[in-house]
């Protein structure tokens, strides 16, 4: 048997920010190489992980060996007799993201792929990670199993599985509950001490629970443990799955506090990505696009299917609160009606389908722009929304969206999917016209026809004003010492015909002098042309804003249960939100 791959992580550099890591590779080849992840699985960018890292240096026994580095994140070494090879680096890690790698004197968090240089060769052999030099006080948390009769020592199969493993590091507040049979740890750092942990268990338990039972009925989950590593700072949101783990970031002030009856719409945000990210242990870390099957960590890794495994997975994150009854069916169809006015007034829409958007990930999606919203749409959104409507067309023919994911599920045993599979088994559920229609929401980059598929199912939908910058087509930045600055201006909008431009800082409307945008509605008559004075590259500007009709722009729609639906509709709605 081969003897493991081992990392030694040292924390003694934490003021600098630096882990310093020594790889001990017993039984190298003649000509070994070692490289870094440029990219994260579930993170679709290259990143460049190897940017940070230096003073890179090889021993066998106490001689130094020739290091050479082939490009960006690849080196060789010509090792020399037999004995093991050493390694070692520092990483600087100042990320306090869910991607990459963090150390300071009051927190350390890591993603393998940040830290860990891959073995040529050796990727199937174990991989164990030693911490060494952790402040005193400091905990560790981890779904990967520790080693032995060894303290801050942990172990992995094989490379793909210790990369799948972050590290949470610090004085952190942790609790424990299970669901299905399984034990479930949550870690949360930097929460306020008003945070009523307790609750947070709960609420996360019914999650947990709820979707257990979606993908295994009584049966039990596909891990043995599960751990949530929640970071909470002042402003902050975003979550990365892994196979038995996630790694959490939120907003502090979003997290429960003891005392605090109702929901907060921030801890139902909070609440939907912890559902979110677990519903992801099932679709895509073990459902997965047939391409991930074999991951290549150098280079970007394609697919046209994040429609299918980042779309529908955010159409289950709050339907399973809603199942979970931690919200009820008003709330949850708030939520739909923002997602459905947020898509329907996105220019991009039209330029791309979500198919196009899966693929482009790599350069658009995670590398947004103040053309972002003109130049491609949300595989999120618009994914959960694909999601909705095909559930939707599923249950009036007394099949449910459901019934096609554990299909998939089962019908897949080595993860691949592709998106034949998909379309096979809707036509197998739904018809081969239902198949036909998926294809096209899929493909297409026209309006997705919700307004009949909501209403079939007991929804009335009603329409408000949008906010009047909104509507002219303008995302702006406001605050009492930035003033009004211009993040993006829509196409087609008022905004992009008069001349408005990103960057743009907006000084004053008919002549008097704005702090934020839509006080101006005071004294600009609805409808009417006014005169908006701007600073652009210094200099000072007067543009003409007329405004125009544009019903996506100028409309949010809004989601209730109607209570005067036909009793078909009504059966319906019940069968899905379980009214």
């Amino acid at each position: 048997m081969t003897a493991a791959i081992r990392y030694r992580i040292d924390l003694a550099d934490a003021a600098n920010h630096r882990y310093r890591v020594t790889l001990t590779v017993p039984a190298p080849a003649r000509v070994q190489l070692f490289s870094l992840p440029v990219w994260i699985p579930g993170s679709y960018m290259v990143r460049e992980f190897g940017r940070h890292l230096s003073g890179l240096r090889a021993q066998q026994g106490r001689a130094d060996v020739v290091l050479t580095q082939l490009d960006k994140t690849t080196w060789r070494v010509d090792t020399t007799g037999r004995g093991a090879l050493t390694l070692s680096y520092d990483a600087y890690a100042f990320d306090n993201s869910v991607r990459t790698a963090f150390l300071d004197d009051s927190r350390g968090f890591f993603n393998p792929t940040s830290l860990c240089l891959r073995v040529h060769g050796q990727e199937g052999v174990p991989h164990e990670v030693r911490l060494a030099s952790l402040p005193s006080g400091w905990d560790v948390a981890t779904a990967m199993p520790a080693l032995a009769e060894t303290r801050n020592g942990f172990v992995s199969a094989d490379y793909d599985e210790l990369v799948d493993h972050p590290f949470e590091l610090g004085r952190f507040w942790r609790g424990e509950f299970e669901a299905g049979g399984v034990p479930h740890e949550f870690v949360v750092a930097g929460a306020w001490p008003s945070f009523d942990g307790e609750r947070l268990l709960a609420d996360a338990k019914r999650i947990c629970a709820a979707q257990i039972h979606f993908w295994h009925g009584r049966g039990k989950p596909p891990f043995e443990r599960y751990v949530f590593m929640l970071n909470t700072a002042e402003d902050g949101y975003g979550g990365l799955e892994h196979r038995a783990s996630t790694a959490l970031l939120a907003n502090r002030r979003d997290l429960p506090r003891r005392g605090q009856a109702a929901a907060s719409d921030g801890y139902v945000t909070l609440l939907g990505l912890i559902s979110h990210e677990y519903f992801h242990t099932w679709n895509v870390k073990r459902l997965k696009p047939a391409e991930f099957i074999e991951l290549d960590y150098g280079q970007e890794n394609y697919t046209r299917l994040l429609w299918f495994f980042e779309g529908f997975t955010s159409y289950y994150d709050d339907l399973m609160l809603r199942r979970a009854g931690l919200i009820d069916s008003a709330r949850y169809l708030k939520l739909i009606g923002r997602t459905v006015s947020g898509v329907r007034s996105t220019p991009g829409q039209k330029v791309q389908s979500v198919a196009e958007a899966s693929f482009d990930a790599w350069v658009k999606y995670y590398r947004s722009d103040e053309n972002t919203p003109n130049s491609t749409i949300s595989y999120y959104t618009k994914g959960s929304l694909v999601a909705l409507l095909l559930d939707l067309h599923l249950r009036r023919a007394g099949e449910s969206l459901d019934a096609l994911m554990r299909r998939l599920w089962k019908a897949c045993p080595s993860g691949a999917l592709t998106e034949e599979r998909v379309l096979s088994e809707v036509a197998e559920l739904g018809g081969a016209a239902l198949a036909e229609s998926l294809k096209a929401w899929v493909h297409g980059r026209d309006d997705l026809p919700l307004d009949a598929a909501l209403a079939a199912a007991g929804i009335k939908r009603s329409e408000d004003k949008a906010p009047w910058s909104a509507a002219l087509g303008l995302k702006l930045s406001e605050g009492p010492v930035t003033g009004v600055q211009v993040k993006s201006v829509l196409s087609g909008s008022a905004a992009a015909a008069a001349g408005v431009s990103p960057g743009d800082e907006l000084l004053a409307i008919d002549g008097w002098r704005i702090r934020r945008f839509d006080d101006a509605q005071q004294w600009v008559a609805e409808g009417q042309p006014f005169e908006l004075v701007l600073v652009r590259q210094q200099r000072l500007r007067t543009l003409t804003v007329k405004p125009l009709a544009a019903p996506a722009l100028e409309r949010t729609l809004s989601l209730a249960p109607d209570p005067q639906a036909p009793a078909a509709a009504l059966a319906l709605r019940r069968a899905w939100l379980g009214d």
